[in-house]
This record gives C-alpha cells, sequence and structure tokens, in this order.
C-alpha cells in the first residue's frame, strides 16, 4: 500500500495532486492552496501521490513505449514522469466516493469545495477541453478531473501503464481520455483549469507551460518536448534524431520567466506563507535550488514579493 493509500477516507471528499522529486516543492504548495482558500477546508482531505511511491515504474526505464503513434524511450527522471498517477485516485479510494486530481503546477485561487460538491448529473468524469489544435481534435485535458470512483473500476494504472509498453495503448490517448465513454464525460468551466491565465474568474490556476513555470526560471530544461507532428512526418524524425544524436534535453534551452508577472507573484506569495507556517523550510529550498528542481534566486523572490490579500 502506497503512502497516499494508507491515509485516505473514502467516506469523504478527496483531492489528489500527484507529482515526483522534480515538482515537489510545487505540489506542496498546491496542497496548501487548496486548504488555504477554501471556506471550509476541513470537509475534505489533500494527498499527495509520489512517483517514488510505485516502484513499479522502475522496471520500464529506458523501455520503448506507444505515444502519439510513436516509440519514445521513458524516462523516470524526467519532469512528468508522474502523469500517469492522474489515473489513480479510483484505486486509492477503493472505487468509492468522490475526488479531485490536479498537476503539482496547479494552485487554488478559489474554493476547491465547489467542484468537489458539484453536481456531476450521472457522469464519471468531468474535466475541461484541451486548448488549440487538441481541443479540435476532440483532446481533453486530464490535469484537473473531477472523478465518481465508483464509475471508473475499469482504470488500473499498473495494467494500462503496461499496455503502452506492449504498443496496444497509445499514451496520448489515455491521457486525453479518448478511449473514454464520452457520453460519460462532462465539461466543467475553463477556470477550474486555467492554463496560464489568472483574471477574477480562475478557480484553480495551471502552469501548464512548463518552460515558463515560476519557480522554474533561469533552471536548465529537464523535461523531453511533445514530439507530434502528424501532419508533416519528417519534422518528428528529425526530432527523434537530435535526442538519440545529443541526448533527450538537448537544444531545448532554459527555463524562462512567466509572462504574467501576478502568475509569478501569487506563486510565491503561496510559498511565502508556507515558509512563515513552517510547511516548508529553508533548507528544503536550498536543497532543491541545489537540484536544480527551484531558481537559484528563490529567496530573493521572496524577499520583494508582497503578501497576498487574506483567503
Amino acid at each position: 500500500m502506497t503512502n497516499a493509500a494508507a491515509n485516505v477516507d473514502n467516506e469523504r471528499p478527496n483531492v489528489f495532486i500527484h507529482t515526483n522529486h522534480r515538482q515537489m516543492l510545487g505540489a506542496i504548495v498546491s496542497r496548501y492552496s487548496m486548504k488555504r482558500n477554501s471556506a471550509e477546508p476541513d470537509a475534505f482531505d489533500v494527498h499527495l501521490i509520489d512517483h517514488a511511491d510505485f516502484p513499479f515504474f522502475e522496471e520500464y526505464e529506458g523501455r520503448e513505449y506507444l505515444r502519439d503513434g510513436a516509440p519514445r524511450v521513458w524516462r523516470n527522471e524526467d519532469l512528468q514522469s508522474f502523469t500517469p498517477l492522474r489515473f489513480m485516485p479510483p484505486e486509492l479510494m477503493g472505487y468509492r466516493g468522490r475526488a479531485v486530481v490536479t498537476d503539482p503546477d496547479v494552485f487554488a485561487v478559489g474554493d476547491v469545495l465547489e467542484l468537489l460538491r458539484r453536481d456531476m448529473q450521472g457522469n464519471a468524469i468531468m474535466c475541461r477541453p484541451r486548448s488549440g489544435a487538441k481541443r479540435l481534435e476532440g483532446v481533453l485535458a486530464t490535469s484537473v478531473m473531477l472523478l465518481d470512483c465508483a464509475q471508473l473500476t475499469h482504470w488500473n494504472v499498473r495494467q494500462q501503464f503496461d499496455s503502452l509498453f506492449q504498443f496496444s495503448f497509445d499514451y496520448a490517448d489515455w491521457i486525453g481520455l479518448k478511449k473514454e465513454d464520452r457520453s460519460k464525460i462532462g465539461l466543467f468551466e475553463n477556470e477550474w483549469n486555467d492554463f496560464d491565465r489568472l483574471t477574477e474568474k480562475t478557480k484553480l490556476i495551471h502552469n501548464t507551460k512548463r518552460k515558463t513555470q515560476p519557480w522554474k526560471a533561469g533552471l536548465p530544461a529537464d523535461f523531453i518536448p511533445a514530439e507530434k507532428y502528424r501532419v508533416f512526418p519528417p519534422i518528428r524524425w528529425v526530432l527523434r534524431a537530435r535526442r538519440k544524436l545529443f541526448g533527450d534535453y538537448a537544444f531545448v534551452g532554459p527555463y524562462k520567466t512567466h509572462p504574467d508577472p501576478n502568475q509569478e507573484a501569487f506563486f510565491f506569495g503561496l510559498l511565502r506563507e508556507c515558509v512563515d507556517q513552517r510547511i516548508v523550510s529553508e533548507d528544503f529550498i536550498r536543497q532543491e535550488m541545489a537540484r536544480n528542481h527551484v531558481r537559484h534566486d528563490a529567496f530573493e523572490v521572496l524577499d520583494r514579493v508582497r503578501p497576498l490579500a487574506a483567503a
């Protein structure tokens, strides 16, 4: 049993934040934000689902799997190696009750309890569409989902993950819910998964553009870029050749400053409160800086950030 499963009370609504060691600071701040900005913080529980608690991932290191119709190599050290765990909450809940699952770069601006208490109208899943071209393809964003776990007994992360390496299941289809019964999927407002947009309507802000995550500015890239080029496949061949010749992160470039200073201020305002309340220690931040998981000027940003408005 994982650390997350050991503490889950499926009689209560639960929020699950899936993460790995590279995004642990974001996950901790995310967990804090969920409680901070709820009118009833004691009415639900928040859990971290840590990639390190699932040793079966190690069995697949360096093996090829199917993604966007082409082979890719699985790397447990990749920034987003935690993504299969967004399908783990029903198992952790014993296929009972209701849960919200989010990425570790999603932070509560509004009250997540409103989402947990949402009328799902009989749906098993609620989420939002992806943006841009993926929206036109019917791809759904699974980075934030509201789940009725009793209707998701067919979700088994270990089995589904293994099928990627048997080339019988495509990662893109899994992550985009393309194989799910669409009649059992409802859509909620985009503000419950606002992609790098912070407005007065935002409920959950998602710093989804990896290269501009506010706590990473200036660090070397540690994620493998997407290689989805079905319209003109030769571009994919060039990108694969680049990775094989020069490494997974070649020519990706460093993380950049987020273009919206308000989003940077929001994250560091939350982190400042975490430090003040001893949820996050300064020693931990220094360790994460040394590991290149957190920008090296983090303390300078904390010193100049303004306190957030009261919850």
